[in-house]
C-alpha cells in the first residue's frame, strides 16, 4: 500500500451536507479509485469547518489549499490538474470581494485569520468519529492529568482560576458551580451537558458535537471528577441525527478505551455517559426543565433555590453546563487556568463561539476573543453587508436577546458590555439586519417564537406574552394607539420582574430594545400608518414608479400570482386585485421602483 500523499478534509457538518458535500464526496471518491489515486490520497468527512457561507469546503491537507463551493461536476478538473499535476485549481478557492485576490490557503482567507481557535481548534482537521485523531491533538490528556495527577479541589482551583463562565448565556463562573455542587453532601451526583441548542439562527453547540465529540465527553469527565459523580447525561434535541451520531460513535470508543465505564485509566474512577434525546421544547434548555424531562416528566420550570447543585436531577447535586462550556475544560486543566485566562477581559475571560447569520457576506460559525467589538465580527470576519446595504441592527442573545444599532458597533463583546446596551450574550446567536429590515416587524417575529415556546407554567410568561405579541401585531397590521408603547413598556417590565424562569424574565427584551432604539419606526407605524422599511404588507400599496422603473421585467419574473403585466421597454404594472403581497417583485427590484 502507497504512503498516503494528501488528506482531503472534506466538511461533512449538517451545512455542508445540505449543499451537496454527500454527493461531491461520492464523485470524488468514485475519480480518485479511476484514476488509482484512492491509495495515496485520503477523503475524510470532518465536522463543520466554520465557513457556511461557501460550502461545501474542503481542505487539502499537509499542502493548507482551500476549495469552496464544490460540486460533482468539479471533480474531474480537480483531480487531473491537482491531484494528478500539482496544479491547484484558482477558480475554486476563495476571491477576496475587495480586491479580487484569489486566497489559496486557508488560515490566510480574513474569515479565518481573525479568529482565535480554541473550543474549535479540532474542526475541520480532524475525522470526528475516529478518537485516535482526537489523541493525536492531545485529546484526553486533560482527563489523564486530572484523574491521576489533581485532586478535586486542585480542578476546582484551576477552573477558578481560568475566570470561564457558563457559554449558555447566564455566564455563571464554572469553578464556582462545580464547587457548590462538590460540596454538596450525598454520595450520588449527576454532571449534564446541555445540547438543547433552540435558538433561531443558532448552530453552535450542534457543529461542536459533530466536529469534535470527544472535546465534550472529556470536558464532562473532568468535571465528574471534580464533583465525585459518577453518571452523565447529554441532552440533545432529536433534530440533530448528525450530531447523535456522532455522539453515539464516541461515546462507543471512549468506553472501549477505557475513558469511559469503571477504573478509568487505572485511577479507581468511575464515569459514563448516555444521551438523552429532546423533543424539540424550547424550554427544556432551561436547567431545571431540562432535568424535569430526563426524569421523564413534562420538561417545566421550577422555582429556585434550591439550585441544581444541591438538589438538581431526581433531587440530587447536579452539574449542569452547556456542550461549548465543556469543550473548553480539557484544554484549561491540560495548559492551566493562567493560559485560559490570558486572553479577554478583566470580567469575561477566553474566547466565544458565535453563529453569524442574517444579512451578513459571510455566514458561519466563528470563534473570538472576548473583548473583540462587534464591528470587527460583523465586518472583518463577516465580510459586511451584501448587495452594498447599510447596517442596521443585530440581534445578540437569541429570540430572548436585544437589537443593538449601528450607533453601538463599537461595543466589545463580553457579558457586561452587551448588558449595557440592552442585549445578553446568550449562547452565541448573532443575527445581523440590514436597511430592509422592520424593527417593530423583527420585535413581533421574535415574540411570536417566544409565546408558542412558553411552557405555560406562570401567569406572567403565558399571558404576558401573549399580550405584548398581540399590541405589536395590531401595530403592523395599522391598527396601532399611542398609548401601546405605554403599554409594551409596562408590560414588558412586569413580565421582567414576576416570570418563574430565564426564558419569562428575557422575552421582553426583543421589545425594549426595539424600543430603545427604534421608537422612530413603532411611531411611523402607529401615526403615519406606514412601515419604513416596507415590510408591514398591512401598512403598503404595491405601485411602481414609472421614473424609477428600468423596464428591466424582473418583478414580472418573481411574480407567482401573475399580478404583474410587462412587455419589453414598457414600465411594468401591478394588479393589486390579482397581487397576494408576497414581496416577490419588491425583493426582485434592485432600483427602488416598487413603492
Amino acid at each position: 500500500m502507497k504512503k498516503t500523499r494528501l488528506q482531503l478534509m472534506l466538511c461533512g457538518g449538517s451545512g455542508c451536507q445540505a449543499t451537496g458535500s454527500r454527493k461531491f464526496q461520492d464523485a470524488l471518491e468514485k475519480e480518485l479509485k479511476h484514476t488509482r489515486l484512492d491509495q495515496e490520497i485520503k477523503v475524510i468527512e470532518t465536522g463543520c469547518n466554520g465557513f457556511c457561507a461557501v460550502g461545501p469546503v474542503m481542505l487539502v491537507q499537509p499542502e493548507g489549499i482551500f476549495y469552496q463551493k464544490l460540486k460533482p461536476e468539479d471533480v474531474p478538473e480537480l483531480v487531473e490538474e491537482h491531484f494528478l499535476k500539482g496544479r491547484p485549481v484558482k477558480r475554486l478557492q476563495y476571491v477576496e470581494p475587495a480586491s479580487k485576490e484569489t486566497i489559496p490557503n486557508m488560515h490566510d482567507i480574513p474569515f479565518f485569520a481573525h479568529q482565535k481557535f480554541r473550543v474549535m481548534r479540532n474542526k475541520g482537521i480532524i475525522d470526528p468519529e475516529v478518537i485516535d485523531e482526537y489523541i493525536a491533538r492531545d485529546g484526553y490528556f486533560g482527563a489523564a492529568k486530572a484523574l491521576t495527577q489533581m485532586s478535586p479541589e486542585q480542578i476546582i482551583s484551576e477552573m477558578k482560576i481560568s475566570g470561564l463562565r457558563g457559554r449558555g448565556g447566564a455566564g455563571f463562573p464554572t469553578g464556582l458551580k462545580w464547587e457548590f455542587a462538590a460540596k454538596s453532601p450525598g454520595n450520588i451526583k449527576y454532571v449534564l451537558c446541555n445540547a438543547d441548542e433552540g435558538d433561531p439562527g443558532a448552530f453552535m453547540d450542534r457543529s461542536i458535537l459533530e466536529a469534535d465529540p470527544h472535546a465534550v465527553l472529556e470536558g464532562m469527565l473532568i468535571a465528574a471528577r471534580a464533583i465525585n459523580a459518577g453518571r452523565g447525561y447529554i441532552y440533545c434535541r432529536t433534530e440533530y441525527p448528525l450530531a447523535l451520531h456522532r455522539l453515539d460513535v464516541a461515546i462507543k470508543q471512549a468506553r472501549e478505551y477505557g475513558l469511559l465505564g469503571k477504573n478509568i485509566l487505572e485511577s479507581g474512577f468511575d464515569f459514563d455517559i448516555e444521551v438523552y434525546q429532546g423533543a424539540g421544547a424550547f424550554v427544556c434548555g432551561e436547567e431545571t426543565a431540562l432535568m424535569r424531562s430526563i426524569e421523564g416528566k413534562r420538561g417545566m420550570p421550577r422555582p429556585r433555590p434550591p439550585f441544581p447543585a444541591n438538589k438538581g436531577l431526581w433531587e440530587k447535586p447536579t452539574v449542569l453546563n452547556n456542550v461549548e462550556t465543556l469543550a473548553n475544560i480539557p484544554q484549561i486543566i491540560l495548559n492551566g487556568g493562567e493560559w485560559y485566562a490570558s486572553i479577554g477581559t478583566e470580567t469575561s475571560k477566553g474566547t466565544k463561539v458565535f453563529a453569524l447569520t442574517g444579512a451578513v457576506n459571510n455566514i458561519g460559525l466563528v470563534e473570538v476573543p472576548m473583548g473583540i467589538t462587534l464591528r470587527q465580527m460583523i465586518y472583518d470576519i463577516g465580510g459586511g453587508i451584501p448587495n452594498k446595504r447599510k447596517f442596521k441592527a443585530v440581534q445578540l442573545g437569541g429570540p430572548s436577546g436585544g437589537c443593538i444599532p449601528a450607533q453601538c458597533l463599537d461595543t466589545p463583546i463580553d457579558y457586561e458590555e452587551i448588558a449595557k446596551v440592552g442585549a445578553i450574550m446568550g449562547s452565541g446567536g448573532v443575527i445581523v439586519m440590514d436597511e430592509k429590515t422592520c424593527m417593530v416587524d423583527m420585535a413581533r417575529f421574535f415574540l411570536d417564537f417566544i409565546q408558542d415556546e412558553s411552557c405555560g407554567k406562570c401567569i406572567p410568561c403565558r399571558e404576558g406574552t401573549r399580550r405584548l405579541l398581540e399590541t405589536i401585531e395590531q401595530i403592523c397590521q395599522g391598527n396601532g394607539k399611542p398609548e401601546d408603547i405605554q403599554t409594551l413598556e409596562t408590560l414588558s417590565e412586569v413580565i421582567k420582574n414576576s416570570s418563574l424562569c430565564g426564558l419569562g424574565q428575557t422575552a421582553p427584551n426583543p421589545v425594549l430594545s426595539t424600543l430603545r432604539y427604534f421608537k422612530d419606526e413603532y411611531i411611523a407605524h402607529i401615526v403615519e400608518k406606514k412601515c419604513p422599511a416596507k415590510r408591514c404588507t398591512a401598512l403598503l400599496d404595491f405601485k411602481i414608479d414609472a421614473e424609477q422603473c428600468k423596464k428591466c421585467g424582473l418583478c414580472f419574473k418573481a411574480c407567482p400570482a401573475n399580478a404583474i403585466t410587462w412587455q419589453k421597454k414598457e414600465v411594468a404594472i401591478i394588479d393589486n386585485e390579482k397581487c397576494i403581497e408576497c414581496m416577490s417583485c419588491f425583493e426582485a427590484c434592485r432600483f427602488n421602483a416598487i413603492n
